[in-house]
């Protein structure tokens, strides 16, 4: 099954000419991912058609950070920015602002990340409504046996930019019912 972020991606990257196509796979090369991702081989990259290039994008990044890497790309090397639809095809890019919140975009999981970690007291009752859903056992038990609420919200963030958009929602409505103080008042800034 080919997804619709897929779909989106490669048509925006069919749009560039072939000349900035070959801009667009140099620069990606040497592009700065964010932690918990790594970079694309130059060697694949090189070598990569269209749907193939699409495909790393996709297996490096995942969904949502997928689109936020083109869309960084494409301003470095002064192409038209992503169009609009683009971000609302993939589930929700961490990092990109959308223009509202709600279930579809929790924006304020990557926004107030600091304070989201430094402030979830406690951190319990939000890995227990997680486990099984989102987190395996594995993840669960290595989360619960850090020391301090901030390691353990620190230790599931981690997780989080290779989740989808359910998962991140789960997280959402997790923190909104285990701590609706903070969350409300996150989500007033």
């Amino acid at each position: 099954l080919v997804r619709i972020t897929h779909l989106c991606l490669l048509v925006t990257l069919k749009t560039l000419k072939e000349s900035d196509l070959k801009q667009f796979k140099d620069k990606l090369s040497v592009f700065p991912f964010k932690e918990g991702y790594v970079s694309i081989p130059k060697g694949l990259l090189e070598e990569a058609n269209l749907w193939e290039l699409t495909e790393l994008l996709l297996t490096y990044c995942a969904e949502d950070y997928s689109v936020e890497v083109v869309s960084e790309v494409l301003k470095a090397i002064e192409c038209e920015p992503l169009p609009e639809w683009l971000f609302r095809c993939a589930p929700g890019p961490s990092g990109a602002q959308l223009p509202h919140s709600g279930p579809g975009n929790p924006p304020h999981l990557p926004r107030h990340r600091e304070a989201l970690i430094q402030r979830t007291i406690p951190v319990e009752p939000v890995l227990d409504s997680l486990h099984d859903s989102v987190l395996s056992e594995e993840q669960y038990q290595k989360i619960t046996a850090k020391e301090t609420n901030p390691d353990k919200m620190r230790e599931l963030y981690k997780l989080v930019p290779s989740w989808d958009l359910q998962c991140k929602n789960k997280l959402y409505e997790a923190l909104k019912a285990k701590n609706p103080h903070l969350v409300k008042d996150l989500e007033g800034q």
